[in-house]
């Protein structure tokens, strides 16, 4: 089931691919996803403003493919978004197989690193934890679409 989400998309078909027709050519696991901040100390009611939006390959239990991501890398790009400020990045593999999100045109940000990404699925209403500069955060699975 996909949820509709409020505002235009934060990463469109043609802005996660960056070439046009490339949506023609990318498997069919290929996923929208969108996380919001959860419920914490300082945001109750959790936040629709503190969010990332990206593009990646999910295998039929939801979780990401690192095969799909390793033959399409280019096209999972990812979107932080801070009360209106994005940066635009890429989910990416570090050593070890850990998935973090990172952003080249923002030299100040560190990659956010996702907490055991490999294991979690993202499928709508499930939580995940990203490790960012001040900290652990938890976010929602909000929307998974096609692309």
């Amino acid at each position: 089931m996909i949820t509709p989400v409020a505002g235009p998309s934060p990463i469109s078909a043609t802005s996660a691919h960056g070439v046009t027709g490339a949506r023609a050519a990318l498997p069919q696991a290929f996923r929208r996803i969108r996380l919001d901040l959860a419920r914490e100390k300082g945001h109750p009611e959790g936040s629709n403003t503190h969010t990332y939006a990206f593009v990646a390959p999910l295998d039929i239990n939801g979780h990401i493919s690192p095969e799909l991501w390793a033959a399409h890398r280019e096209v999972c790009r990812a979107v932080r978004n801070r009360d209106g400020e994005q940066s635009i990045g890429h989910l990416v593999r570090r050593p070890g197989g850990s998935w973090a999100f990172r952003y080249p045109a923002d030299a100040h940000l560190d990659d956010e690193a996702g907490y055991h990404f490999g294991d979690e699925r993202f499928l709508i209403g499930e939580y995940v934890s990203i490790h960012e500069h001040d900290g652990m955060h938890t976010f929602r699975v909000i929307a998974v679409e096609p692309v």
